[in-house]
């Protein structure tokens, strides 16, 4: 229990934008905290897929799917937002165990 409260703010941090994931990975570099470490990949996951799919509907724009896009985006944000705010190690739906083996590269 005791590094889930150590690593609460370096995961909450890892939800907000892309820039936030990367100042949390530098702040988990020296006391490396497995808590901040699953959240980290979660978000790291979702951001990166998130600007992965907006660069390719920038170029075959279609308005709706760029709404699912978002919405998409948003509800996967807050799921993992509460679970870093709950102290809970909960993998989004899907992907989420995909994030934590494909992202072994994060420390």
């Amino acid at each position: 229990m005791e590094t889930v409260k150590e690593g609460k703010t370096t995961a909450i941090v890892a939800y907000i934008t892309i820039i936030g994931c990367l100042i949390a990975i530098t702040l988990n570099m020296d006391p490396k905290n497995g808590f901040a470490r699953f959240h980290i990949r979660q978000a790291f996951g979702i951001h990166l897929i998130f600007h992965g799919f907006a660069l390719f509907s920038s170029v075959w724009y279609n308005p709706y799917a760029l709404y699912g896009l978002y919405l998409c985006y948003f509800i996967l944000w807050i799921y993992g937002f509460l679970g870093a705010l709950n102290g809970k190690k909960q993998a989004i739906p899907i992907l989420g165990p995909y994030f934590q083996k494909w992202f072994t590269f994060i420390p």
